[in-house]
């Protein structure tokens, strides 16, 4: 039967192609921004197991302005609490309430991504835009600065002209195989096995568990869809993978699961198995992730090990980073080539130290090497008794989360961060994250991330500063008194420093709005 071929349809800005939690995440920094978006995904139902189940401080902050956060919390746990069970010891660990006083998130947040997903998606509906399901890109043409898109769906074939089309599609990208973009890594020799289990025997409930053993780390999360705990455990790869990479996969037994169990020493038994799948994985980077109007973000950037829990939050703080760039580029794409490049000049970095961090983290957990194996089955449990000094050691908690989360990236070598005259004696830098701190702003206390928590560009003014011309719509104007940081701060939509600068580089700093496409 022949295809059908639909109309032109009116242009937009943005295409987003999937709509997992980076794809949503970026239709929406867009359209906060003032891009139409949007947002197509081949799949047609809206359920999927979550493969994620953690959310960083820092993704927080990043999704904080688009005004999601506080539906994201009602649907986690913001006070979880862990219990790592090494041999028969087992260790409680808070991890709520951390030596975090620059963030308003001081704490891990447990959320599946299928909740992630549902509040990003309403959000969307909100604003006018609903993900199109069962619709995915076929092709793609570009001509004179606009890009053609076919998209397939049960109708036919629609031509969608748009002016940026960001690739949020996973691990097997159309975007990027349409994009010609290349795909360096390799396979895992160790698979995720993944299940939504009633458990009989001795568990503390609504806690993470974490069980190192000899062939890998079984973790148990209170989180489970469909049942009360979701397992993730690791095991060798039991033959060759064709794809589905980073996708669940085909169910596993519960004898398979109870073996897993078993090895990991927590003494319990699966009662009953709701749903089960093979994950297999792989660490792999995309050669760039821009080609001319086409982008990536997320898994069809970059992918990885879970380790870490690095997968959704360093997709979500893709999309934070390149949504803006997007919106504020699109009424004239040929002047604002250095703000389209920062993305890949900024993001990519991220990726390749996330993939170095996860790789090592993941032999550490999952290898079944001779040397991580004994770590797991033999020292951890000998060295079980001085565990509790470190996992409750507060700074070393604090500055292991500041680190998984992101909150040390820095982009001080982009184009995009610049200086006027700089104040004497301020660590603060141009490219640094935005510190959370109390600043007084109109005579009254506030913090920080809270005066900056609404889309656009956020000038910070201490003392006697007079800007040359007036900023513009995108920009937000607070005067501070007594403040932190030097007298010139412009803080970026995704919570970076872009500029800074003394009382008498106020003048340059229309040049820096220029560059960002704020005027």
């Amino acid at each position: 039967m022949a295809v059908g071929r639909r109309g032109l349809t009116e242009p937009v800005d943005v295409l987003v192609v999937g709509a997992g939690p980076t794809g949503l995440a970026a239709a929406l920094q867009a359209h906060g921004h003032g891009a139409t978006v949007r947002v197509v995904e081949r799949r047609t139902e809206v359920f999927r197991p979550s493969r994620a189940m953690i959310m960083h401080p820092r993704t927080l902050e990043c999704l904080r302005p688009l005004g999601v956060t506080d539906a994201l919390l009602d649907r986690a746990d913001i006070s979880p609490r862990a219990e790592v069970h090494l041999g028969r010891r087992r260790v409680s660990v808070q991890l709520s309430e951390l030596a975090l006083p620059d963030t308003a998130f001081p704490h891990l947040t447990l959320v599946r991504q299928m909740d992630v997903e549902t509040v990003l998606a309403q959000a969307l509906t909100h604003r006018g835009v609903t993900v199109e399901r069962g619709v995915e890109l076929a092709d793609i043409a570009t001509a004179e600065g606009v890009v053609r898109a076919a998209l397939r769906s049960s109708s036919g074939i629609e031509e969608a002209p748009c002016r940026f089309v960001v690739g949020c599609d996973g691990a097997t990208s159309t975007v990027r195989s349409l994009a010609g973009i290349g795909w360096r890594g390799a396979s895992y020799r160790q698979e995720v096995v993944l299940a939504d289990v009633e458990l009989g025997g001795e568990l503390t409930p609504n806690a993470l568990h974490v069980a190192a053993g000899r062939t890998g780390l079984l973790f148990l999360f209170a989180l489970g869809e469909g049942a009360t705990w979701r397992v993730l455990a690791t095991r060798p790869v039991g033959g060759p993978v064709e794809n589905g990479f980073g996708q669940p996969g085909e169910g596993v037994p519960a004898a398979e699961i109870q073996q897993l169990l078993d090895q990991s020493g927590l003494g319990v038994a699966v009662q009953e198995l709701r749903w089960s799948a093979k994950v297999p994985l792989q660490h792999r980077l995309a050669a760039t992730y821009r080609y001319r109007h086409l982008f990536l973000a997320g898994d069809a950037a970059h992918t990885h090990s879970p380790a870490g829990a690095q997968g959704m939050n360093t997709g979500i703080q893709d999309a934070i980073n390149l949504g803006w760039k997007l919106a504020y580029a699109a009424g004239d794409v040929s002047a604002y080539g250095d703000l389209l490049d920062s993305y890949d000049q900024e993001r990519r970095p991220v990726a390749r130290r996330v993939l170095a961090m996860t790789h090592a983290i993941f032999f550490a957990e999952a290898s079944t090497h001779p040397l991580p194996a004994l770590l797991r089955g033999t020292l951890a449990p000998l060295l079980a008794p001085a565990a509790p000094l470190l996992l409750r050691h507060e700074q070393f908690l604090a500055e292991t989360i500041r680190t998984l989360s992101q909150l040390r990236v820095n982009h001080r070598s982009s184009v995009l961060s610049q200086d006027g005259t700089p104040s004497s004696g301020q660590n603060l830098r141009s490219g640094d994250r935005l510190p959370d701190a109390t600043v007084i702003c109109d005579g009254g206390a506030v913090r920080l991330h809270e005066l900056t928590a609404a889309p656009g560009i956020h000038l910070l003014l201490s003392g006697d500063v007079d800007l040359v011309d007036s900023p513009g719509p995108r920009v937000h104007v607070h005067r501070l008194t007594g403040g932190p940081g030097p007298e010139v701060l412009a803080v970026r939509p995704d919570g970076y420093i872009g500029y800074r600068s003394g009382p008498k580089g106020a003048a340059k700093l229309n040049a820096w709005l220029h560059l960002v496409g704020a005027r």
